[in-house]
């Protein structure tokens, strides 16, 4: 029981009780800012951290560190570096595989919220301005028969593949872009003919919904910019449940208000929680305050992974989902 576990923002149960059962447990009344955070990763007062996606742990943190491990609440790492943390002997574990049918549920949401503008209609229904059907009422745009892009094409853009097949339609991916590699039918499996390959261009050019799933990467930062939006259709609708700095947001709010792409549907933004100026005010997005995981059961889930990730590097074991290799002896 001499194991000590620093948590920034409190998580459910059971990962609260799993860390409680091995060792004492520090949760912050409040996420702390970047100079807190350091100074407590430094202390020697803890083995290891369970951070949230918006806490940074950079390379001058980890220098100062004195932990075995930092335990990230999320399937996404970006937040962490984790060649600095390799290098200073700090193992790494997040929470893969939990939410891939829930982000996906999301990703078709904002598919249909946007295409038939469901937000515009509850707001039209809440402030009394309805006054009964009319035959050119919010129309909106047809999602059966319409092209899917895929950005993208692991665990989350096949689970939103598998629902926009049984609305009918037209699926087309790209597995890594901006970059590309040929994809076997034998990695496709279940998608064999069901859909297709196209180069990134292609399918920017393409897709009447473009729908983003890469991690956020040097390579992926800003995927989407002024260039990518220009060259989509202008009727076409942009939909983000990945990482928010894959799209440039100015550039977007640009290109909605402009009319240079028709609609956007938003699960995370560039800049959390603040949003790039004027993309609250427009009539055509779609804006959720990072969802994609929230269910009770999958919330539940990457509690308990992130604080068994957490026991086993406070114990100097791998965790069950290693993001970096390094077992601390």
């Amino acid at each position: 029981m001499g194991n000590s576990f620093l948590v920034t923002t409190a998580i459910p149960d059971p990962g609260f009780q799993l860390l409680a059962d091995a060792g004492r447990v520090t949760v912050l009344p409040e996420p702390p800012d970047y100079e807190t955070l350091a100074a407590l990763c430094a202390s020697g007062d803890f083995d290891v951290v369970l951070t949230q996606l918006r806490d940074v742990i950079d390379a001058p943190l980890l220098a100062g560190a004195r932990l075995r491990g930092v335990s990230n609440f999320a399937v996404g790492y970006n937040n962490i570096d984790v060649d600095a943390a390799t290098r200073a002997g700090i193992m790494v574990g997040n929470t893969p595989g939990v939410l891939t049918d829930a982000t996906a549920d999301i990703a078709m949401l904002l598919i249909l919220g946007t295409a038939r503008r469901v937000v515009e209609g509850d707001q039209l229904v809440r402030s009394g301005r309805f006054h009964g059907w009319e035959p050119e009422l919010l129309l909106g745009r047809d999602v059966s028969g319409a092209v899917l892009g895929l950005a993208g094409f692991g665990r989350i853009a096949r689970a939103t593949a598998r629902r926009a097949l049984g609305f009918g339609m037209e699926v087309l991916f790209s597995p890594r872009p901006p970059s590309d590699r040929p994809v076997s039918d034998e990695e496709l499996g279940e998608f064999v003919g069901r859909v297709r390959q196209v180069p990134w261009e292609e399918l920017v050019e393409r897709s009447d919904f473009l729908s983003l799933h890469v991690p956020l990467s040097d390579q992926t930062r800003h995927l989407v910019d002024a260039d990518v939006l220009h060259r989509m259709k202008p009727d076409a609708i942009l939909i983000n449940t990945a990482r928010g700095p894959v799209v440039h947001e100015d550039a977007l709010v640009e290109a909605l208000q402009n009319n240079v792409i028709a609609a956007a549907g938003l699960d995370v933004f560039e800049d959390e929680p603040r949003l790039a100026p004027g993309l609250n005010e427009l009539h055509n997005t779609v804006l959720l305050p990072h969802v994609g995981s929230a269910t009770v059961r999958v919330r539940s889930e990457m509690a308990r992974l992130s604080a068994l990730n957490a026991v086993a590097m406070a114990e100097g074991r791998a965790p069950l989902h290693p993001v970096s290799s390094y077992v601390k002896a």
